[in-house]
């Protein structure tokens, strides 16, 4: 008997017909003799309405505060599907992070998982329970509880499927898988079957909202295979999976298996900084002890001493990140911050790109027919990213999905979510 661990995202969940629906689902599934511990996100809005309440009594709402309003999303939901399995004639028990023994550091609104113990999951699963735990929380190394920030369900399932040592992590949303591209940009995308796990993560650094990075990081390095699939559909997915997992067996490394559009960025500049040692170490020693993530970076030629440094964050991180930046262009006595929100990032991945150069160069001259000017450029061994106009964004992923040959000949047809 297989153990499987089951995510529901908020869609799936949205409202008390779709609850039936995946308790009915997971009742077909403990039929089929698996073992199940289901993890589920909250209600189709309801943590959106969370903190739309928050900022409606409070300016500035304290974080370990809203880490205790939040979690309550997916407790409701937790409870609900539980009452759904009883009526179908499933035993069921719902969890907390905190009693599934999630433990997390100290870092409110997005901490990040340091074990998992799992000891009353084990129980419920070998008392023939179907396990159902709160996603997207944990408790802290202080004992307080906290939220593992956007995404965090799917990165509390991989966490459980490893701690447990299921045979899959099964994550259902509003998509049938993963895409070449984006299905509401690219009318051709295509589902794709199997993706390694490199590709995986870095098209979810990239931007691709199907699955959360740091899921993909558990999965990785804990070597757990993930489903993406749609809980409306219930077909097949996309399989993400080691390298040498058997479903990449015969299995031709695409050149680029898809393009990767995201305009949730924002570029901060820090001008005429003094071209020294140590600049550089400081402004991103500064922002990293703040949490600000930062993805690409820049630095132009030096100038008469002086260079500028470009690079991009979140745009929720850019409140957080432009008093720290200009409190260190003072003390450095550089020349002032600029920010720009409007941009889009574009990328392409492949794990074919090892063996075929090139295709930075494809990717070039394709945006420049096209008119799409390039700001700024990143890589890695299997990714090529760059920065354009947020304007020119659907242009270019279209060009280049067709350019690589990635389209499908035919429009999707099924219904899209909405866009988050």
């Amino acid at each position: 008997m297989s153990l499987i661990v089951q995510k529901y995202g908020g869609t799936s969940v949205a409202d008390p017909e779709r609850m039936r629906n995946v308790a009915r689902h997971i009742a077909a599934t403990r039929a089929a003799g698996h073992d199940l511990v289901v993890v589920v996100s909250a209600m189709g809005k309801a943590t959106d309405n969370l903190l739309q309440l928050a900022h409606q009594v409070s300016t500035n709402p304290p974080s370990r505060e809203m880490d205790m309003l939040l979690t309550t999303g997916e407790r409701i939901s937790m409870a609900l599907l539980c009452m759904a399995l009883h009526d179908v004639g499933v035993d069921a028990m719902s969890f907390t992070g905190s009693q599934v023994g999630i433990i997390t550091d100290t870092v409110h609104t997005k901490a990040k998982i340091l074990e998992v113990k799992g000891d009353r999951v084990r129980a419920a699963v070998a008392d023939g329970k179907v396990a159902v735990v709160a996603g997207f929380q944990g408790i802290s190394t202080a004992k307080e509880i906290t939220t593992l920030g956007r995404g965090g369900s799917d990165t509390t399932a991989v966490a459980l499927a490893a701690a447990l040592r299921a045979d899959s992590c099964e994550i259902y949303t509003d998509v049938t898988g993963v895409f070449t591209a984006d299905p509401r940009v690219v009318s051709q995308a295509r589902k794709i079957p199997v993706l390694q796990f490199d590709e995986m993560l870095e098209m979810a650094g990239a931007g691709s909202k199907v699955l959360a990075l740091r899921s993909v990081e558990f999965a990785r390095n804990h070597d757990v295979p993930i489903h993406v699939r749609s809980s409306f559909t219930w077909e097949e997915g996309t399989w993400v999976v080691g390298r040498n997992h058997e479903r990449m067996k015969n299995m031709e490394e695409p050149v680029i298996s898809g393009v990767v559009q995201d305009a949730s960025e924002a570029k901060l500049t820090i001008l005429a900084v003094p071209d020294r040692p140590g600049v550089s170490a400081a402004l991103f020693e500064a922002l990293a002890g703040a949490n600000v993530n930062v993805d690409m970076i820049v630095q132009n030629t030096s100038t008469a001493g002086t260079t500028d440094i470009s690079f991009t964050v979140p745009k929720a991180d850019v409140k957080t990140a432009e008093p720290i930046v200009s409190r260190i262009g003072k003390e450095l006595k550089a020349g002032g911050v600029t920010h720009d929100e409007d941009i889009a990032k574009i990328s392409l991945v492949g794990a074919g790109m090892k063996t075929s150069p090139g295709v930075a160069a494809k990717m070039f001259r394709v945006l420049a027919d096209n008119g799409v000017n390039i700001e700024m450029i990143s890589t890695s061994t299997i990714r090529v990213s760059v920065v354009v106009r947020a304007a020119m964004m659907q242009k270019a992923v279209q060009a280049l999905h067709s350019a690589f040959g990635l389209d499908s000949g035919d429009d999707y047809s099924a219904p899209l979510p909405e866009r988050k």
